[in-house]
């Protein structure tokens, strides 16, 4: 692509036109014909960096202040991190608004959740759709991981091209406040940006200095929307979208929002733990739920306003949310007996306490626990989930989980610290293939059980090694030993 074309973006002048391969912003990945921008992070700045690039035969250099760069052009902008933002969605054809329509989800809890609601719905309204995430990018049946829920301004480009590229109509993107303070999503549209809720998560550090700048990074999204989705019974939505640009539509269980829940209530069969409620207001439906709590009653309708924003019918949105699964998030599992098996990522105590006591609303006959804790890590956090699945649970399971370079039987030993401090009953097997066998063969008619800390991780990591240990496959391998 010619510089000129991507040079636009930016509004610089004076340069020499050629062409450009790549734009990258690692030195290391720098190649003969790339365009290399200086970003400053927490812990580095790429403006170092830049004679590393040239060495690796950069032909351009995007950066704030001048900058040592033998035989490379330099052009200098207030803002590199806007300026990577344009040139990404420049060299991979703009597919934003485009080729792909984006759903943007903000918020401190229940991104993902609302993320996969939005994309059930609208798979199964006939719109392929894909995810960019928590969980990774989704395209197809295909799970790319990520090191951050929305990743740099270049990978999202990089991914709406491929997702456009291989049919997608629609991404739904979690849009987590570092990266729209980050400018990771600058400068391209929104079809529609949802607001979930704001508490408080993220302050400090290499986060946010406070809540209000925590705030006010989660109000970036909603000048770059046509329409805006809020929960109107958060307090902090008129400070997330009280100056959104753009038409408002809200969400709630009060009479003043747009879209309401109305005699919310638990839906448990074997396999299937939801929730029901009708749909009223600008709506008028019974819609029931696969993921179980009183709080994706709002994931719900948050995704339902969206859709309805889209032109999706009542159907496609009754569809979409009975059969929605996310990835290792109280993910059920089917099996042959009349009890219901989950797994869940909850690998600290917070995390733990929120799946427990959402699963103890159902009544169980049992609620069994099945959890490690992680090498390497705080033993803090072992003795705290020790504590929570002791009270809370019937029977925990004590097993591995990413043991690292730490004995399994030590981390065990830490979070007995925690269960003794309660009555709750427990067993100890170290292997976790044989610890979850053995939930296997003794769940009881009612029980429910959740396999805890791993979610949509598919490997085991032992002394420095990653094996291959994906939960779903375990549990299918066990049963058709068994039954």
């Amino acid at each position: 692509m010619k510089l000129s074309k991507l040079a636009s973006r930016l509004g610089v002048q004076g340069f020499e036109d050629v062409e450009v391969c790549d734009v990258v912003y690692d030195s290391r990945k720098a190649v003969p014909g790339s365009l290399f921008v200086c970003l400053r992070g927490a812990s580095s700045d790429g403006h170092k960096y830049a004679a590393s690039a040239c060495a690796l035969g950069a032909k351009v250099i995007v950066a704030e202040e001048p900058v040592e760069a033998p035989g490379a052009q330099v052009l200098l902008v207030p803002d590199t991190k806007k300026a990577l933002a344009l040139l990404s969605a420049a060299f991979f054809g703009d597919p934003a608004g485009h080729d792909i329509q984006v759903i943007g989800i903000t918020g401190t809890k229940g991104k993902t959740s609302t993320a996969y609601m939005v994309h059930a719905i609208l798979e199964a309204a006939g719109h392929k759709t894909g995810i960019i995430g928590t969980v990774g990018v989704l395209i197809g049946d295909t799970v790319t991981q990520l090191d951050n829920t929305t990743p740099q301004s270049y990978e999202v480009q990089k991914y709406l091209r491929q997702m456009a590229d291989a049919g997608c109509e629609y991404c739904v993107m979690e849009t987590s406040s570092i990266g729209l303070r980050d400018y990771r999503v600058y400068g391209f549209p929104f079809e529609v940006g949802a607001f979930t809720n704001f508490s408080e998560d993220h302050i400090g550090g290499v986060e946010h200095k406070d809540m209000q700048e925590y705030l006010d990074s989660k109000a970036m999204l909603f000048p770059m929307c046509k329409t805006a989705v809020g929960n109107i019974d958060d307090e902090a939505v008129m400070g997330v979208m009280g100056k959104a640009p753009c038409a408002v539509k809200t969400f709630g269980f009060g009479e003043n929002a747009d879209y309401r829940a109305d005699g919310c209530a638990h839906l448990n069969r074997p396999g299937f733990l939801g929730i029901t409620f009708q749909v009223s207001g600008a709506l008028a439906f019974t819609a029931e739920v696969g993921l179980p709590g009183r709080f994706n009653a709002y994931n719900a309708l948050c995704a339902i306003a969206c859709c309805d924003q889209l032109g999706v019918p009542i159907e496609a949105m009754q569809e979409g949310l009975r059969t929605v699964k996310v990835k290792g998030r109280v993910e059920p599992v089917p099996v042959p007996g009349p009890f219901t098996l989950l797994l869940d990522y909850a690998h600290n105590a917070v995390a733990m306490e929120n799946v427990l006591t959402t699963l103890r609303e159902y009544n169980p006959k049992r609620l069994i626990c099945l959890f490690g804790a992680g090498g390497n890590r705080s033993r803090v956090r072992r003795y705290e989930m020790g504590e929570v699945s002791g009270k809370l649970a019937d029977l925990s399971v004590l097993t591995a989980d990413n043991s690292r370079d730490e004995d399994v039987l030590d981390i065990i030993k830490d979070i007995r610290i925690g269960m003794d401090k309660t009555d709750g009953k427990f067993i100890e097997i170290p292997d976790r293939r044989e610890a979850i066998r053995w939930c296997l063969e003794n769940a009881q008619e009612g029980d429910i059980v959740v396999l805890a800390g791993k979610g949509h991780e598919d490997y085991q990591e032992i002394k420095g090694k990653k094996y291959p240990f994906d939960e779903r496959v375990v549990i299918k391998e066990i049963l058709e030993k068994i039954q």
